[in-house]
């Protein structure tokens, strides 16, 4: 397992509302957010890998995959890492209490943290996982709309992120995983602050996807803390 002193931030539960005649939300309603954050330089990462292709396999499961960067001194550069999914890895880890960030490690709705090259732990954490009722997001025609609700006192992010739910195959040319084909799934391509949600009625502009993309909405807790509400294409 590697590990490293830098810290960062992660991801967690949603609920998905949909809307009669509105075919861009999910069907799946109230999924359990799990993200990965891993790195094609770990040679621990491609079991994590693996365990994240099983699990977008099930209907009540949402999943992320976020390349970290801190390991591209090893030899290869991730081909996927940017340095806000690094930052928000750090800043998950003090909520989590973990001395500092490491991969492969996955956080189930923003609350628990597990190494993710166990599956049996991280379906034992699903399990015992309960999605919020929280607050209606929805994706309409390029915005996202989030309900009223109860907010925390100094208010929740809203964050806007863009996924591959494919799986792409990327071969590796140096560092620990050389001359491997890595597997990934729901790769994040995009992490954007949108604003804050106060608890009223709000709307933020999000536009479209890129061509193969989908898009994610996540009302959460400050500073790493659990998701409240969330939505899916």
């Amino acid at each position: 397992m590697k590990t490293s002193r830098r810290v960062s931030a992660g991801l967690a539960l949603a609920t998905i509302f949909s809307v009669p005649g509105t075919p861009v939300l999910a069907a799946n309603q109230h999924p359990i957010v799990v993200e990965l954050f891993t790195s094609q330089g770990c040679s621990s990462c491609p079991p994590a890998n693996a365990n994240l292709i099983e699990l977008s396999k099930r209907d009540d499961v949402l999943v992320l995959s976020f390349a970290v960067t801190y390991w591209d001194y090893l030899g290869w550069k991730d081909s996927f890492g940017k340095a806000e999914f690094t930052a928000r890895q750090r800043i998950y880890e003090p909520a989590l209490g973990q001395p500092g960030p490491y991969t492969p490690q996955m956080v189930v709705n923003g609350a628990v943290t597990v190494v993710g090259n166990n599956l049996a732990e991280v379906e034992d954490l699903v399990g015992r996982a309960v999605p919020p009722s929280g607050v209606e997001v929805q994706l309409l025609d390029g915005r996202v709309q989030i309900g009223q609700g109860a907010a925390p006192a100094d208010g929740a992010d809203v964050w806007l992120i863009s996924y591959d739910p494919e799986i792409v195959q990327v071969p590796v040319g140096r560092g620990e995983n050389i001359g491997r084909t890595l597997p990934h799934t729901h790769v994040v391509h995009t992490l954007e602050h949108l604003g804050r949600w106060s608890g009223v009625a709000s709307s933020f502009n999000i536009g479209n996807a890129e061509a193969g993309l989908r898009m994610a909405v996540i009302v959460q807790q400050k500073n790493g803390g659990k998701i409240l509400a969330a939505a899916t294409e």
